[in-house]
């Protein structure tokens, strides 16, 4: 079988997706993932062939517009407003992506195609080439649920009523933007236009299936999901067996008690230079070695002390058993490999899904209460870093945790349900 996959974003919306390309693969299908140029090297250094879509959309994050929307959006109503004054700009970029997507799928004429949100144009795709198709996520955002809200809705703890109705909303906004999208890129397509669209249905009306990549120990499936949602567990992309640390992280490491590990990927806002002194301070104000990955922008530091390291980056499915805590801003990936390595996670969430999994930590367990990253002093990082590592119960419900989430398969899960659900699609 030949599987496509469509996913673009920043380096979180395309490892997962290369993990359960490499499984699929393994699994003994041609897989060709599509996804934003920057990300080339990556994909095809994981042995996949690679599907070319522009960066155009991603860089608009890079310039000071984008890094006001990450370092100012703390709530839904900030991050619609701000996006909508980009909309315009926007616009033409994503109807671009769709018909790249287009041309992707075209040449490699697929079986099936597994598409990340951001991939609209696969279901419009599949319809043309008549073959299925689902939605795979590692945030559980699209199907409504009285157990929690949508991940990016006020925490008002209103109950079930509120949580279904945040769904609602967001469903609305999305079907209004989208419905401009696909109706050109249909009628480009000769495919007949959709009377009443949804973006999670078929043109027909058939719900599309939605897979979740994360763990059900973490957050177990509702009792009021429908039959087309599944949950997997995580797609963890291990890195080769024959990585080698550079000599000064070994030596770190060796020298004395485990370190805690502070990393916040590319989110900074436009000051990653004063996030750095925030954590070099906290560290040494209670008395804890540390290593500050730096790679993806995320951290500036400089003229550290010696019981801080610094390092650009390293696989964490490595790093993070060997640490005392890790230190991270709530990404989906990132939160689950710092809860697999079964160690307490301190988070400093900045916007989107990351307040929605530092809730789930706390909820768990398996660290102190976040610290939203406007609110972050020195104090506090300190007072939670202590936290982390001194109360028992934290560490003894972290390891505990991670023990049930290293027992999961979830890309196999996921290989054997692609397989179902193309078998169900080829008898449609």
């Amino acid at each position: 079988m030949e599987v496509l996959i469509i996913t673009y974003g920043s380096r979180g919306d395309v490892q997962p997706y290369v993990a359960l390309g490499r499984g699929l693969q393994d699994a003994g299908h041609e897989v060709m993932l599509a996804t934003s140029v920057r990300f080339e090297e990556f994909v095809e250094s994981n042995g996949l062939a690679y599907g070319y879509l522009n960066d155009d959309l991603l860089s608009i994050i890079d310039t000071d517009q984008g890094k006001e929307l990450i370092e100012k959006a703390g709530n839904l109503y900030e991050i619609a407003k701000r996006t909508y004054t980009m909309a315009r700009q926007v616009a033409p970029l994503q109807k671009q992506l769709m018909r790249e997507s287009w041309e992707v799928a075209k040449t490699f004429q697929p079986d099936f195609i597994v598409f990340h949100s951001k991939g609209g144009a696969a279901p419009h795709i599949a319809e043309k080439l008549g073959i299925g198709c689902a939605l795979a996520t590692p945030i559980p955002m699209f199907v409504p649920t009285g157990a929690w809200r949508f991940v990016v809705a006020p925490d008002w703890n209103l109950g079930a009523w509120y949580n279904r109705a945040s769904y609602r909303l967001i469903h609305l906004l999305v079907n209004r933007v989208w419905r401009k999208y696909v109706r050109s890129f249909r009628a480009g397509l000769d495919l007949p236009p959709i009377a009443e669209f949804d973006f999670l249905k078929e043109a027909d009306g058939t719900p599309i299936p939605i897979i979740h990549a994360h763990s059900e120990a973490v957050l177990p499936r509702p009792d009021d999901w429908p039959d087309y949602a599944y949950i997997t567990g995580y797609w963890f992309l291990d890195g080769p067996n024959d990585w080698e640390p550079p000599q000064t992280l070994t030596d770190f490491l060796e020298a004395g008690p485990p370190p805690v590990y502070v990393g916040f990927g590319s989110m900074a806002g436009r000051d990653p230079k004063r996030m750095a002194e925030i954590v070099v301070e906290a560290l040494q104000r209670v008395g804890l070695r540390g290593i500050i990955a730096t790679g993806w922008g995320g951290l500036s530091a400089d003229d550290l002390p010696e019981t801080i390291l610094k390092i650009d980056e390293a696989p964490h499915e490595w790093l993070f058993p060997k640490m005392a805590a890790v230190v991270h801003h709530g990404g989906a990936g990132t939160t689950a490999a710092g809860l697999r390595a079964g160690k307490p996670s301190v988070l400093v969430p900045f916007f989107a899904d990351q307040p929605f999994w530092a809730s789930r930590v706390y909820a768990l367990g398996a660290g102190p209460k976040a610290i939203p990253r406007k609110r972050l002093t020195v104090d506090k990082l300190a007072a939670a870093l202590k936290e982390a590592t001194t109360n028992q119960d934290i560490i003894d419900k972290a390891a505990s945790l991670g023990a049930e989430i290293r027992k999961e398969h979830g890309v196999a899960n996921a290989v054997g349900l692609i397989e179902r659900l193309a078998k169900v699609s080829e008898l449609s």
